[in-house]
């Protein structure tokens, strides 16, 4: 609602040699009624010769905001028209604010992408499929490069990094897997003594988890947490560094990142997943005695007599490579993930959760491709 002391905004067009002029008059304030353009868009309709208009404010009072919205308005109108609009009879601060709006071109509205038809997915998504594989070998390939590198003794990278990775992926992963391993020990022979007490052979609960965990969930359970651990963060590592630019910086100097950054990570990984598995079978063992002995007539004797004659050197052994190609694949999948990260905040934790889900599903499918080729081996 208007005050009492504003006066009301009037406009009255009038045409002179020159086009029409706008005589602006009252207070035009965004609280005060006020006339709009289409009067003027009426004027220019009815009067199509008209070549320029301009703006008379010497009946001008107050004025804010609107005044700008309106002359804005009229400007639009009249270069839709193909007319000139001359504001310099415009206050000084109305002429400047005009200028800082026109300096910058209205943006267009983007017009709403159309659905896609099926074979254009398909095809998009082949081609993002055929994209990411090629990053990856060429990773993969630079990756090989680095490794000839260190072998050769050329590579670029520090023994106190190396030496600090190791410690992180080793030592400190120590107790977490030893404890999730203990427990997932407990909960097997947990299950198998409830089983195997209905046939009077508990015994053959150290068969179980000693096969089980040396062939396969010792490896198994040492790469998930492995790569919930320390997968998520080569990860957040590297793409903390690509955020803050520190990737290119390394590349600026002559530094190899793949050499400095990629390749102590893999090597160090490669090198405690077998120790770190050996941990986690024992302990894991460990647990079931525990319960067999508890819940059951065996023995310690009994049971670890028994865990020596089921469990052989080769599912030892086995186990032991496995833990070590998981390693593998956890280090490539964080640092892959790392080195590709985007440039903000959320790219980093997409890129920690990519690399935790990447590492998973491939440790899940090259365990599936060793448990068919050991059944044929043998093994």
């Amino acid at each position: 609602m208007a005050n009492e002391g504003d006066k009301r905004a009037g406009m009255d067009i009038r045409r002179d040699a020159a086009g029409l002029r706008l005589l602006l008059s009252g207070d035009w304030l965004l609280h005060v009624e006020r006339p709009g353009v289409q009067l003027l868009e009426d004027t220019l309709a009815a009067e199509p010769g008209v070549s320029r208009v301009g703006f008379d404010v010497s009946g001008l009072g107050e004025w804010d905001t609107a005044l700008l919205i309106f002359v804005r308005r009229c400007i639009d109108l009249a270069q839709a028209r193909g007319v000139e609009c001359v504001w310099d009879g415009l206050p000084e601060g109305v002429r400047n604010m005009m200028r800082l709006s026109l300096a910058v071109p209205r943006q267009r509205p983007v017009p709403e992408a159309q659905a896609e038809d099926v074979l254009t997915q398909v095809g998009n998504r082949a081609l993002l499929t055929y994209r990411g594989l090629d990053n990856y070998f060429i990773f993969l390939g630079q990756l090989l490069l680095a490794l000839g590198a260190f072998i050769t003794g050329r590579a670029q990278l520090r023994m106190k990094d190396f030496l600090f990775i190791l410690q992180s992926t080793g030592a400190r992963a120590v107790p977490i897997v030893c404890l999730l391993s203990f427990l997932t020990g407990l909960i097997i022979a947990f299950i198998g003594v409830i089983q195997l007490q209905k046939f009077a052979a508990d015994i053959y609960v150290a068969d179980l988890v000693g096969v089980a965990m040396t062939r396969e969930l010792g490896a198994v359970m040492a790469g998930v947490i492995m790569a919930g651990r320390t997968g998520a963060a080569f990860a957040a590592q590297i793409g903390s560094m690509q955020v803050n630019e520190e990737v290119d910086a390394l590349s600026c100097f002559g530094i190899s990142p793949m050499q400095f950054l990629v390749l102590p990570r893999v090597v160090a990984l490669v090198l405690m997943m077998p120790l770190l598995c050996v941990c986690a079978d024992l302990v894991s063992i460990l647990g079931g005695m525990v319960v067999a002995v508890s819940i059951s007539d065996v023995s310690v004797v009994q049971y670890i007599n028994q865990v020596e004659h089921a469990v052989e050197l080769n599912d030892f052994f086995g186990g032991i490579f496995k833990s070590a190609v998981f390693g593998v694949i956890i280090a490539l999948a964080g640092c892959y993930r790392g080195l590709n990260c985007g440039k903000d905040a959320t790219s980093v934790g997409l890129a920690a959760t990519s690399a935790v889900v990447t590492a998973i599903t491939w440790m899940v499918v090259a365990d599936a491709v060793f448990a068919v080729t050991f059944h044929i081996l043998g093994i």
